[in-house]
C-alpha cells in the first residue's frame, strides 16, 4: 500500500514576512529611486509564491516520454538537453580523454579571505600533469559560489527518500521561480560530470568535513545514482505515483558509473583521512572506478604551523606537489584505460541483492 506522510510543513509565509525577506536585497540606498517599481515586483513575486508557480514556462513533453502531453518545465528540458549532449561527447571514440578537476575549497582572493586557496594551487599542478600526459582537463571551481553574485547550489530536498523515481535525472527541483530559488549552478555542473572520462576532486578539510560548496554538489548528485530520467512518469512531483513506481520495481540506474576518479585531500591539523575515505566511499557507491594508490592522497600542509604562512609551507613541500601531479597522471591513465576497455570495474557484471 502506498503511504504518503504529511504534517511537517509549517505553511506559507504571510505577506509581511515575505515582503521583509524580499526587500533585504534592496537595502542599498542606490535603489531608492525605484522603490515603487520594487513594490510592484514584490507583489508579483508574492503572487507567484502563493500560487506555487515553480515552473512558469512549460510545454508538452512530446515524443520519447511516458506521457507526451505532460507539461514539462523549459528549465528542466534545457538541463536534460545539456546532459544528453555531454553524454554524446563522453561516448565519442575520438578526441582527448577528459578529466573534470574540481576545486573543492570555498576560498579565493576575490572575496573575504583576500587570498587564493592552496587547493587551487594543487589543482593547477595536477592539471599541468594531466595535459602533459595527453589528457584535457575541465576545471570546476566551486569557490565561484562565494565570489559570484546570484550563483548557488541549492540544497538537496531528499526527494529520493520519498521514492527513488521522484528524484529526477537531472534534478528538477530547481530553479523554483515561486520561491526565488534560481541561479542554480548544478545546471552547468551535471554536464561536466557526464562529459568527463575521469574526475579528480581536490579539497581541503573544513572542521573535519567537506567544505560547504563541495558537500552541496555531492548531495545534488544523488540523482545520478538511481535517478528518474522521465519526470512525466511521476507527473512532476507526485509522491504517491513515485512510490508506486518504486514498489513495482525500479532499476536504480547509475548514470555516472564507469568513470575513473582520484582524490587530493589536504588539511593542516586533522581530518584528511576521514574526508578522503568519505569521498572515496561516495564515488565508489556511484560506480566510479578508483585510479590506484597514487590516485588518492591525504596530506597536511604546514602541520600545526601558523595559517599565515601556509602558502610558504606549500612552496616548500615539493613532495605533495609531485604527489598532486601523480594523482592527475593516475586519473588520466585510468580514464584512458577505461575508455579503451582495458580497465573495467571488477564487479560490473554482478547483480547486487539489494537494489538501492
Amino acid at each position: 500500500m502506498v503511504d504518503v506522510r504529511k504534517g511537517q510543513y509549517p505553511g506559507r509565509l504571510d505577506r509581511a514576512a515575505f515582503r521583509r525577506r524580499y526587500l533585504e536585497r534592496f537595502v542599498d540606498p542606490a535603489f531608492d529611486g525605484e522603490r515603487d517599481a520594487i513594490d510592484r515586483l514584490e507583489a508579483i513575486a508574492y503572487d507567484a509564491y502563493c500560487r506555487g508557480r515553480k515552473a512558469p514556462l512549460t510545454r508538452p513533453a512530446g515524443p520519447g516520454f511516458a506521457d507526451p502531453s505532460y507539461e514539462l518545465s523549459e528549465d528542466w528540458r534545457a538541463s536534460r538537453a545539456a546532459v544528453l549532449s555531454a553524454a554524446e561527447r563522453h561516448a565519442a571514440p575520438d578526441g582527448p580523454v577528459r578529466v573534470l578537476v574540481i576545486v573543492g575549497s570555498s576560498r579565493n582572493d576575490g572575496t573575504c579571505p583576500g587570498e587564493m586557496s592552496k587547493t587551487y594551487r594543487l589543482v593547477e599542478v595536477a592539471m599541468d600533469a594531466i595535459a602533459a600526459d595527453g589528457g584535457a582537463a575541465d576545471r570546476l571551481d566551486l569557490s565561484r559560489l562565494v565570489s559570484e553574485p546570484l550563483l548557488h547550489i541549492h540544497p538537496c530536498k531528499a526527494c529520493v527518500s520519498t521514492a527513488m523515481p521522484l528524484c529526477h535525472w537531472p534534478c528538477s527541483c530547481y530553479p523554483n521561480h515561486a520561491t526565488g530559488q534560481t541561479g542554480d549552478a548544478m545546471a552547468e555542473i551535471y554536464p561536466l560530470w557526464v562529459a568527463a572520462h575521469g574526475v579528480l576532486i581536490v579539497a581541503p578539510v573544513y572542521w573535519g568535513e567537506a567544505p560547504s560548496p563541495l558537500k552541496l554538489m555531492m548531495d545534488r548528485l544523488v540523482c545520478a545514482d538511481g535517478g528518474n530520467p522521465d519526470p512525466t512518469t511521476t507527473q512532476g512531483k507526485d509522491a504517491a505515483r513515485a512510490k508506486a513506481l518504486e514498489l513495482d520495481g525500479w532499476s536504480y540506474p547509475k548514470h555516472l558509473a564507469g568513470r575513473a576518479f582520484g582524490l587530493i585531500v589536504h588539511g593542516d591539523v586533522s581530518g584528511a583521512s576521514a574526508l578522503r575515505t568519505s569521498l572515496h566511499d561516495w564515488l565508489t557507491w556511484m560506480g566510479l572506478v578508483p585510479s590506484g594508490a597514487l590516485g588518492e592522497i591525504e596530506r597536511y600542509v604546514g602541520y600545526f604551523e601558523p595559517y599565515a604562512t601556509s602558502h610558504q609551507a606549500l612552496d616548500r613541500d615539493r613532495a605533495i606537489q609531485e604527489e598532486a601531479r601523480n594523482a592527475g597522471r593516475a586519473v588520466v591513465r585510468a580514464a584512458r584505460a577505461v575508455r579503451e576497455g582495458v580497465l573495467r570495474q571488477p564487479d560490473a557484471a554482478l547483480t547486487p541483492p539489494r537494489k538501492k
